[in-house]
């Protein structure tokens, strides 16, 4: 029933109706049931940051929902509760509450996001804790509507320029508009994201604020359990401070099944896989694989700096192997080419796996997806 539903949405909009979301939810807001909201804004690391923080919520015996987005297989992903993703049955429960929620202007003028972010906060109204990961920016995405506990701050760089301003300014005023009452910036590479921060009418933390040596050592230990480059450690820092801050014990085993598929996986000893997307993310994974040279497994969306992203990863690459993505927003393949002749990177379509060879699986959620399709069959 939900995904007939859904299937009638497109999944990506060139333009975006910032003021539908606030009109609807405010129509229906008495029927929801709101639990303690950590909102999730910022460029990269929303997703394991969340995840890190929601699996030791969970381990410590509360009630957590956890919604990401974009899914990489299979929607339920995005709605993570108590341990596992939704089922089937429990989200068309709740779809077929919603429709009786929304009028029916509504239910057709709402986005695919927009809808499913309601269908998540009526799954969750008996959770203790929901961590909630913003979509697109910060102050006019769905998530925004809710009122939130706390707000923590990814690293904020350039990303979604069409949508959120081709300034850093812009950027970082956008997603930090999304702050109620407190929040939690991770460390920033740009000092002007701390600057902005700082005049907004809310608490304002560093994360380091909140870290003692005793979290130092916990951090140790779950990065080695866990098998955690540089990057993703930074993000359970930032979920570790999330717990100081809501004045939380933990232990390291808290976060035994934290870790989040997608974000520099092993999919076998040759095989890493990755959504990342922008050259912010390109640049944890140079750090993280610096050392070994790898074929690229490669697509990109036509809005995204790839030039950018295909030069930093540069050093680390062998060559480029194109896979096939079936999408309006992928760049064309003549104009990929080309940008990877003028860097000097060699390329060639994806055929298959050769298992004397190391691989990265990069550019976009959808090239995993289409990857591991391939890979599957």
């Amino acid at each position: 029933m939900l995904k007939e539903f859904l299937d009638n949405k497109p999944l990506y909009y060139t333009e975006i109706d910032y003021t539908r979301m606030p009109r609807v939810y405010e129509k229906i807001k008495v029927n929801f049931t709101l639990p303690k909201i950590i909102h999730l804004i910022g460029t990269n690391g929303k997703g394991t940051t969340g995840r890190f923080l929601a699996s030791a919520l969970y381990s410590l015996g509360f009630n957590v929902g956890h919604y990401t987005s974009p899914h990489i297989l299979d929607f339920n992903e995005r709605i993570w509760l108590n341990g596992e993703n939704v089922n089937d049955e429990i989200l068309d429960k709740n779809h077929m509450e919603l429709q009786t929620i929304l009028s029916k202007e509504d239910l057709e003028s709402l986005s695919y996001f927009e809808y499913t972010t309601l269908l998540a906060m009526l799954v969750y109204k008996n959770c203790d804790y929901v961590v909630l990961e913003a979509g697109l920016g910060g102050e006019y995405d769905a998530t925004a509507v809710f009122k939130k506990e706390l707000t923590l701050v990814t690293p904020i760089a350039f990303d979604h320029e069409a949508f959120l301003g081709d300034t850093l300014e812009s950027i970082a005023t956008t997603k930090l508009n999304a702050i109620q009452k407190s929040a939690i910036l991770a460390n920033q590479k740009f000092d002007k994201v701390y600057d902005i921060a700082q005049k907004k009418d809310a608490k304002i933390y560093k994360v380091d604020e909140f870290i003692d040596d005793s979290d130092v050592k916990n951090i140790t230990i779950i990065s080695k359990q866990l098998q955690l480059p540089q990057y993703l450690q930074d993000n359970l820092k930032l979920s570790i401070s999330a717990l100081k801050f809501l004045k939380l014990n933990y232990k390291a085993n808290n976060f035994n099944n934290a870790r989040l598929f997608g974000r520099l996986s092993k999919l076998s000893e040759n095989i890493y896989v990755d959504v990342g997307h922008n050259a912010l993310a390109a640049n944890s994974i140079l750090n993280a694989l610096d050392g070994k040279k790898y074929t690229l497994i490669y697509n990109t969306y036509k809005d995204k700096n790839y030039k950018e992203i295909l030069s930093v990863l540069k050093p680390i690459i062998e060559n480029v192997e194109i896979i096939s993505v079936d999408e309006d927003r992928i760049e064309s393949k003549e104009l990929l080419e080309q940008t990877l002749a003028t860097l000097k990177i060699e390329y060639k379509d994806f055929k298959y796996i050769e298992q004397e060879k190391n691989y990265l699986v990069f550019g976009s959620f959808s090239v995993v997806e289409q990857f591991l399709k391939a890979y599957d069959e």
